[in-house]
């Protein structure tokens, strides 16, 4: 009976020593699989200057500034398209030519006015618009432009009567009215073809607009212009516009005038015709030394007629 007490014990306490070196065995991975899990402090500084926290996610402020990057490059590279529509705004263009096949009195009108047939691609509200005119009435249009091809909204207009140049008017709205296939020859003097739906092609020549041109933008100011010239100075032979100052509340009111002045400089895109009293709305560019001459501290240019009215 002592000797298989003895034996049994034995066996026990084997046993015990026996499963130790297994328990040791187990806490050892496990304990070198926690020591490959966490990083040491360098490591994780190293992880998180490259973007990486130490849970092994992506670090979503540098992923962030990363897609920002991405997303400006793409914003500033620009499409042909848009290019195109740029270089098209940054000129005034004027009707240099008209070919018809047809022919026909109207065209033979538009060409016989060509000087005064203006075009302008401008931006209105965030949409691409087309100004276009006879020097009577301004006409805008909401435009698209797809590849090389132009294609136009309804248009817009100004209602004043323009007697002889009506037809001419009409004709020229109805030519922009349609989808039309545009082409640019650049250089100094530059050249933009227009061939419409009907194969009816204007020609414009371009010159750049004062923003262009003064690399700024305008502020906007209202002049009455007097149907009557008078002399630039005592004892000129020259003769000189009659101008004053007109103010608009926001609700465009008239609330001022000024006094009648003499100007003695130009208002570029503007022909007096002596016949009417006219308010003009201008973009006044301030000069600099190397553009001023004879001492202008201003540049004028012709916005748009907004009333006229016959001088009596």
């Amino acid at each position: 009976m002592t000797s298989s007490f003895t034996t049994l014990s034995f066996i026990r306490s084997f046993s015990r020593f026996a499963v130790l070196p297994s328990i040791l065995a187990v806490s050892l991975a496990l304990s070198a699989c926690q020591k490959d899990a966490v990083p040491t402090d360098s490591q994780a500084l190293d992880n998180t200057e490259a973007g990486i926290e130490t849970d092994g996610t992506l670090n979503t402020d540098a992923a962030s500034d990363a897609t920002v990057v991405a997303d400006t490059t793409n914003d500033t590279k620009l499409t042909a398209e848009q290019e195109m529509i740029e270089n098209l705004a940054r000129y005034r263009w004027t009707l240099l030519d008209i070919d018809d096949k047809s022919g026909g009195p109207v065209i033979t009108t538009l060409v016989d006015i060509k000087e005064q047939v203006t075009l302008l691609f401008n931006q209105h509200q965030g949409q691409n618009t087309l100004n276009y005119s006879v020097s009577c009435n301004t006409i805008s249009a909401v435009y698209q432009l797809q590849g090389q091809t132009l294609t136009t909204e309804e248009s817009m207009s100004t209602k004043m009567l323009c007697e002889d140049l009506n037809k001419a008017e009409n004709r020229l709205d109805t030519l922009m009215q349609s989808t039309s296939k545009l082409s640019v020859t650049e250089g100094e003097n530059p050249v933009l073809t227009q061939v419409t739906s009907d194969a009816i092609t204007l020609t414009w020549k371009g010159k750049l607009t004062s923003q262009a041109k003064y690399n700024s933008k305008g502020k906007t100011v209202f002049w009455a212009v007097n149907a009557q010239k008078v002399a630039c100075a005592d004892n000129s032979s020259e003769m000189c516009l009659q101008v004053k100052p007109i103010t608009y509340d926001d609700q465009g009111i008239k609330v001022s005038e000024g006094e009648w002045t003499t100007f003695t400089g130009q208002i570029d895109g503007y022909q007096h015709d002596g016949k009417h009293e006219e308010v003009l709305r201008l973009q006044r560019y301030q000069l600099d030394n190397e553009e001023s001459v004879e001492g202008e501290e201003y540049a004028y240019v012709l916005d748009a007629v907004i009333e006229s009215s016959v001088a009596e």
